[in-house]
């Protein structure tokens, strides 16, 4: 969530003016994290808002390093109406995001049309621009509804192989009105927006499954990253799980889910990975108050290691982080302790379970095949 307070301390601040009904100026949302945490660099370099993130993931080298952008990345005016908060950075900041240098930028939120499809057009743009791969929106619904595709590094075994196709990582998003999507962003064969399902139900399911099988190539893993639910709370609804599970059982390797603005229980279904809410990474929530309880100062990295031939998942990493000051840090140990707890009181006797390691990081004690 790289627009608004965040945006206004990268090196060119956009225009600040808010539509929001309580808070005008993005500005407000910066001197709010000052008021809890102290002064915040103004203006900050454009790998400050990832701080301590930036070591972990040069270590951690990912194959495919997928995050859920939420924001528009536009100069355009106009507020989407009926919304009341958008989100938008300058694209002269977009070397926050470079800065990281994701493959793939999951688009279908309800935040990217923020600015109308103006700023949609900049935004894809941009990211373009910037060589950036995106998913999830798009001018038509064909290309919204189009995987992203990250070539995987081939396991040492293949090597020589005669095989004519290198393994590649499909990446798909979808948003759900759940999320607070308005229905009519939904990309269509005439008009740009995103790939919207109207609901997380079987036929939706199934037509996601349907494409699937047509990207696929022998070798592939499939990711599909949703955005969906409420912001706040533990439950997953019942119509989440049975969408996630139609979706794995339709062959997808992993689920991807996000909305929330806290970690939301994960499982591992049938060997696959599914997170149903990872909760956010950067945003400018610092400060905020009315929601304590559910410790969203504190942000995960999830690195997960998946089996080369199978999909089924064979390792899962952990990374706490605490936002002070907008940027992030490295999480104390009894912080990722809290996380851990509940993440195992809300998530139910046969979710996988957790330890945490001397360096704060959380992993599974067991990968097996729940479900």
């Amino acid at each position: 969530m790289l627009g608004r307070g965040i945006d206004q301390v990268l090196p060119h601040p956009g225009d600040p003016r808010l539509a929001e009904p309580w808070i005008t100026d993005a500005r407000a949302y910066v001197e709010m994290a000052e008021a809890v945490n102290g002064p915040v660099s103004r203006p900050t370099g454009y790998d400050g808002p990832w701080g301590d993130l930036l070591e972990e993931l040069r270590a951690t080298d990912p194959d495919a390093w997928v995050l859920n952008l939420e924001t528009s990345v536009t100069r355009a005016a106009g507020f989407a109406p009926g919304k009341s908060v958008h989100y938008r950075m300058d694209p002269a900041n977009l070397p926050c995001l470079t800065a990281v240098r994701p493959d793939v930028c999951v688009l279908a939120n309800n935040h990217v049309l923020d600015f109308g499809r103006d700023g949609l057009a900049e935004t894809l743009d941009s990211l373009h621009a910037a060589g950036l791969r995106t998913a999830g929106a798009g001018g038509d619904a064909a290309e919204a509804w189009r995987p992203a595709r990250v070539a995987l590094r081939s396991p040492p075994s293949c090597a020589g192989s005669s095989s004519r196709h290198v393994p590649r990582l499909l990446v798909f998003s979808v948003g759900l009105p759940s999320s607070g999507i308005p229905l009519g962003w939904a990309a269509t064969r005439d008009r740009s927006g995103i790939a919207l399902a109207p609901a997380p139900s079987p036929a939706a399911a199934a037509d996601l499954v349907s494409r699937m099988r047509a990207a696929r190539r022998p070798g592939d893993l499939v990711a599909v990253s949703i955005h969906w639910g409420s912001n706040w709370g533990y439950r997953v609804p019942p119509e989440h799980v049975r969408f996630a599970h139609d979706l794995v059982d339709g062959g997808a390797d992993l689920v991807h889910g996000h909305s929330s603005h806290h970690p939301r229980p994960l499982e591992v279904y049938r060997g696959r990975l599914i997170l149903y809410g990872c909760g956010d990474l950067v945003d400018d929530y610092e400060g905020i108050t009315g929601h304590e309880q559910y410790r969203d100062d504190l942000r995960l990295l999830y690195t997960a290691r998946l089996d080369n031939a199978t999909g089924a998942l064979r390792g899962l990493r952990l990374v706490p982080f605490q936002a002070r000051r907008l940027t992030l840090h490295r999480a104390r140990l009894r912080d990722a302790d809290w996380l851990r707890d509940a993440l195992a009181r809300h998530s139910g006797p046969s979710a996988p379970a957790f330890t945490v390691g001397r360096d704060g990081a959380l992993t599974l004690a067991t990968v097996g095949h729940e479900g």
